[in-house]
């Protein structure tokens, strides 16, 4: 017998043997029964509870009979499991939301979350965003989502969606940062004659500013908006010389309680509406005492108003508290009609266009002179000419975010 080492490497090994891979009957049945079992198991474990479940055709159905309910959809339940989530979303439970749910067809509910509108308590959503301005068919026509009634007329607010009067009766503007002016003719409502006449003379860019203490202004703000205006309200303030110089009965005191200066300033604010904003008439000593000053601007800002401070006065506080209080705020850099002469008022003109050819921008205010709004009215059809962009006071605030 040959030992193994003699023969070549690998020449030893047996053939392997052949193994038998017969699949009988009983097995391959034995196996589909395993895979059935495991599929039914894994649908019942995957398959979600409320699986909307076929409606029975039309065919099948009794005649004038609703199809069935649903035994899986439980609207109650449902509705709890919302309500439970809900408290789980909110952080503070006195967030002023108002919260409404729709149970949808499949069962599925849908809540809707909404600010309440204010009533003096509790939170006040603002929306820094927030702007969309009147359309032109619409301006004369007030928002009643920005407006109280109060014993005094009815007084601008912030609406709950955060809009404030300076976003929707703001005049809309190109948007294009060229140089930009705005002027502003105060005084309205003071004269019949003049007011008319300043609102059929003067162009729509020019913002016009109604005196707190004139007659009928409700009759005249919606003729200037029409007209395209952006339209102020001309509160009176106590100046230096006072009472040698009389603003009107209507005049914000430094001697006077926040109280009695706010009670003036609401019966001043319910005379009209859609306007943009507050601006001073006189004020001298009232714009330079912080006691005064403060609640006045803390309200004025509140209620989502610009307040336009006419330069008069070098030791003006209003841009301080306006910081302070996050309002709209504008300063005029320029005062266009001291000398009542439409040739002085012209070269004022030109001296403000030089203004806001340094900076950019520039605002002049004047009053509601024939000698004003003329001049006014013949430099801006001049001004458009030569590159210039006259926009409404709003656009050339100082708006905090």
């Amino acid at each position: 017998m040959t030992s193994g080492i003699h023969l070549p490497l690998g020449k030893d090994k047996k053939p392997p043997r052949q193994r038998k891979n017969r699949l009988t009957a009983g097995r391959a049945l034995s196996l589909v029964a395993i895979l059935a079992l495991g599929g039914l198991s894994g649908y019942a474990y995957l398959r979600p509870d409320n699986l909307e479940r076929p409606v029975p055709a039309a065919s099948e159905q009794k005649n004038g009979e609703e199809p069935a309910a649903d035994p899986a959809i439980d609207v109650a339940a449902a509705d709890k499991q919302a309500e439970q989530q809900d408290k789980l979303r909110r952080s503070r439970p006195k967030d002023g939301a108002t919260i409404e749910r729709q149970v949808m067809d499949d069962g599925h509910v849908v809540t809707k979350y909404s600010p309440k509108r204010r009533d003096g308590e509790g939170p006040v959503i603002i929306d820094a965003d927030a702007s969309n301005p009147q359309s032109r068919d619409e301006a004369a026509y007030p928002d009643d989502a920005l407006l109280e009634d109060g014993p005094e007329g009815r007084l601008p607010i912030v609406a709950a969606d955060g809009t404030r009067p300076f976003d929707r009766y703001a005049r809309p503007w190109s948007g294009a940062r060229g140089t930009r002016i705005a002027i502003v003719i105060s005084g309205l409502g003071l004269s019949q004659t003049g007011t008319q006449r300043a609102l059929r003379t003067l162009p729509e860019e020019i913002t016009v500013a109604f005196a707190a203490n004139g007659n009928s202004l409700s009759r005249w703000m919606p003729e200037a908006r029409q007209g395209g205006h952006e339209v102020l309200l001309q509160v009176p303030l106590e100046p230096f010389n006072y009472p040698d110089n009389d603003p009107g009965p209507l005049t914000l005191l430094t001697g006077s309680s926040p109280e009695k200066n706010l009670d003036r300033l609401y019966r001043s604010m319910g005379k009209m509406t859609n306007y943009t904003g507050i601006m001073n008439y006189l004020g001298g000593r009232f714009l330079a005492d912080p006691a005064a000053l403060e609640p006045v601007m803390r309200d004025i800002g509140n209620r989502g108003l610009l307040f336009l401070d006419d330069g008069s006065s070098a030791q003006s506080l209003s841009a301080t508290y306006a910081k302070a209080f996050t309002m709209p705020h504008a300063f005029a850099d320029l005062v266009i009609d001291e000398n009542v002469s439409k040739g002085e008022i012209l070269a004022k003109l030109d001296e403000l266009e030089r203004i806001a050819a340094r900076n950019g921008t520039a605002i002049g205010v004047g009053s509601a002179f024939d000698e004003t709004v003329d001049a006014v009215t013949e430099w801006a059809g001049e001004a458009s000419r030569r590159g210039i962009e006259i926009v409404g006071v709003s656009a050339l605030a100082d708006v905090p975010n």
